[in-house]
């Protein structure tokens, strides 16, 4: 077996094993709402949490890449980002925050390319390549679109109105190409964040039998979940990135995708 093979081989046993041991490492981009009404400068915290089980936050270094794209055009707001720190119910760490500055009618999607963190425990780097997206006056326009990415989840309905017990479809592309079987992590955001105290708005946490709620897209990348809840659900696909060693050790290069769904009142 070639070199490159046999180090895949082993690289995909390596993360088999650590998506049953942090499963609930999640890239968080977060904003209050989806849905933005008028022009303005919208707050996003960046965290590297447990949302789900509203667990351990890790340390999040300085962002390699914060950009925002509308209407096809980027704009590079990495030297925005102002550090800050967000406590959960265990602890307190580094987290950023930025403003998203929403002027126009139509879609700002919003990606962060972390700097790979090193999970001591499982002797691995996980890099969450992460996107959200806002809309100002209903109006659609980038939602639909890939940003060129080395690991990503282009959309296939819109992300920031998702209806609860509506299915949200995804499909997990390298550098542009379907991934086929990726596995893709769920998150579910039981207890978002305090935009005034940076701090973590309640104390309610989720376990779920069995462990994190993974599927499986098919042959062409595409995948799909019913909605069961209002609120912010995160997909992380992962090993899905064409990057697989960060400083001679295995890297976990992630796609993840925040989509926010509301109830039909």
């Amino acid at each position: 077996m070639p070199f490159s093979a046999a180090f895949k081989s082993i690289l995909g046993l390596v993360l088999c094993v650590c998506s049953q041991l942090s499963y609930a490492h999640f890239q968080l981009i977060y904003t209050e709402t989806t849905i933005i009404e008028k022009p303005k400068p919208v707050p996003a915290k960046l965290i590297f949490w447990h949302p789900m089980e509203n667990g351990h936050v890790m340390d999040m270094a300085k962002p390699l890449d914060v950009s925002v794209f509308h209407r096809g055009k980027r704009t590079d707001l990495t030297h925005e980002v102002q550090q800050s720190s967000f406590t959960g119910q265990h602890n307190t760490a580094t987290s950023w925050d930025i403003n998203i500055p929403v002027k126009r009618s139509g879609d700002y999607v919003v990606v962060v390319t972390p700097k790979p963190y090193f999970e001591a425990s499982e002797d691995i780097y996980i890099q969450h390549i992460t996107k959200v997206y806002l809309n100002r006056n209903q109006m659609p326009t980038d939602w639909d679109q890939l940003q060129g990415l080395k690991a990503e989840i282009r959309p296939l309905a819109k992300p920031y109105n998702i209806l609860v017990g509506s299915n949200f479809r995804g499909q997990v592309l390298s550098a542009g190409k379907p991934v086929p079987f990726a596995e893709i992590e769920v998150e579910y955001m039981i207890a978002p964040p305090d935009m005034k105290t940076s701090q973590v708005s309640s104390n309610a946490s989720m376990e779920l039998p069995g462990g994190g709620i993974t599927i499986l897209s098919d042959a062409q990348g595409v995948f799909s979940m019913a909605i069961p809840k209002a609120g912010y659900w995160g997909f992380a696909a992962l090993g899905a990135g064409t990057d697989d060693t960060y400083q001679d050790k295995p890297l976990s290069q992630d796609a993840v995708i925040w989509v926010q769904a509301h109830e039909l009142d």
